[in-house]
């Protein structure tokens, strides 16, 4: 059976945001974001909204302000994540983070960590600019960066390690900086096993 994803929005702000949903409306919430050359519609084309749904997860994928089909409130990219979460009543979502995505969810990763159940980080940009914060935060993370990344180094995926104690770090081989989009079954791979471990320790 063909998995059901609604394309819908709601308004921050007075903005227009628009976002995907698929999965059961029981199920953990996962949220993803993109990076600059993406919109949510990569979560779709990749196939991943839908295997999240098949796994039984309920997942989110937002357009940002100012891509795909979201209009850009007037709000810091700190505070935003923060209404979102409010206004989709997220409830201690798994945060899926890739590239330029760094700049909304790192600082709330940072400033408010026991709003987040995890955290996947995939090459964001910014851990450097939120070293000090970020350090010592235990939230249950995964660093995924393709091996032939030219954008991120993988050395920041080795700093997020140092940093917050409960990271587990992976190398796609052969995938660049979108590694997911290079290497996506074994991006998908090394989610589900990290969700799973996280439904298992609660």
């Amino acid at each position: 059976m063909e998995t059901s994803i609604n394309s819908q929005n709601i308004s921050i702000r007075g903005a227009k945001i628009h976002y995907l949903e698929a999965g059961t409306s029981t199920g953990s919430h996962l949220l993803f974001l993109h990076g600059a050359s993406f919109n949510s519609q990569t979560w779709r084309e990749i196939g991943t909204l839908q295997l999240m749904a098949e796994q039984g997860y309920h997942a989110f994928a937002i357009d940002l302000p100012g891509y795909g089909d979201s209009q850009s409130p007037s709000v810091p990219r700190e505070a935003f994540l923060l209404l979102l979460l409010e206004e989709l009543a997220l409830q201690q979502p798994v945060i899926v983070s890739p590239s330029m995505s760094g700049g909304y969810s790192l600082p709330l990763v940072a400033s408010h960590p026991d709003k987040l159940r995890g955290f996947v980080a995939v090459a964001p940009v910014g851990i450097g600019k939120y070293r000090e914060q970020l350090k010592g935060i235990e939230t249950p993370t995964l660093a995924i960066w393709g091996s032939n990344d030219r954008l991120i180094p993988v050395s920041d995926a080795d700093l997020l390690v140092q940093l917050m104690p409960n990271t587990r770090k992976v190398t796609l081989k052969n995938a660049g900086h979108a590694c997911y989009m290079r290497a996506t079954d074994e991006f998908h791979k090394h989610l589900i096993r990290f969700l799973k471990k996280l439904d298992l320790n609660e």
